[in-house]
């Protein structure tokens, strides 16, 4: 940590504030279980996602699009119970507030009471404004989510980069302003050009976490099993894999098959 960063024992959505203006960047992984979240907060990082993700890396899915609202639930109470440091901040899953302020209201309510969370996400700008405003009127904490929105897939079809024409870039910087004048405390910018980003960023006072945006925001986002290389079929030119979780497990588990199979394990110090 350098000598002008500020320690925080608890990050808040107000630190995240105040990190921007002091120019510390701000890093957000993603988690779904108790035991990652544990390793990913004692590596104090700054905000946790409990990702729509899970859908494809938990349950396997295609797209974000089939995870229900108890699943979200279920895996934000356990990241939870695993997290002291970092903020926790849960996906909205598709369905639960696109067309229905109220319905959104009682979605992100049963996330805040069930689990505990911090915070919510959620996909669109100006399609979904009466929703973010019904929910923070409520006073529950809300981060937005533009550019490449994987919860509209099947509207766009593909997911290529966003906002590279002037009209959606236009919008995109409309949108996110907009986010930021209805009280939204974050909002991520996912896949969309670098210098389109820093425009965004520098024109907004509530930070901005890239995902495939460049390196002139305020912060960044990866799924956690795609950075630790626990999932291979994933390649986008934004993700660096840290490690290869999936090729050292593997390895450890044949070597395991192989001393059960031989009657190497357990051995004489591994029994009572």
């Amino acid at each position: 940590m350098s000598a002008n960063q500020k320690s925080y024992k608890r990050i808040t959505t107000n630190s995240l504030v105040e990190m921007k203006q002091q120019g510390e960047k701000i890093s957000m992984l993603t988690a779904y279980d108790y035991s990652m979240a544990k390793a990913v907060d004692a590596a104090n990082v700054d905000v946790v996602l409990v990702g729509d993700s899970a859908s494809n890396v938990m349950s396997g899915h295609e797209t974000t699009v089939p995870i229900t609202l108890d699943q979200m639930i279920y895996h934000a109470a356990a990241v939870v119970r695993a997290v002291h440091r970092a903020l926790v901040v849960v996906d909205l899953p598709f369905g639960t507030y696109q067309s229905d302020p109220k319905e959104a209201l009682r979605s992100s309510i049963r996330i805040m009471k069930e689990s505990g969370a911090h915070a919510v996400k959620l996909e669109g700008g100006s399609e979904v404004k009466d929703s973010i405003r019904r929910i923070l009127h409520a006073g529950i904490p809300v981060m937005g989510h533009l550019g490449l929105t994987p919860q509209s897939i099947y509207k766009f079809g593909t997911y290529t980069v966003r906002a590279k024409e002037e009209k959606e870039a236009q919008k995109l910087i409309e949108d996110a302003k907009l986010l930021e004048e209805l009280g939204c405390f974050a909002v991520v910018l996912e896949k969309i050009p670098a210098e389109l980003a820093q425009k965004v960023a520098s024109q907004l006072t509530i930070p901005v976490i890239g995902i495939g945006a460049g390196s002139n925001v305020d912060g960044q986002v990866l799924v956690l099993h795609d950075m630790i290389g626990l999932t291979t079929e994933f390649n986008p030119r934004f993700l660096r894999r840290y490690m290869n979780l999936y090729d050292e497990m593997t390895s450890a588990i044949k070597n395991y098959v192989g001393d059960v199979k031989s009657g190497q394990f357990p051995n004489q110090n591994e029994q009572y």
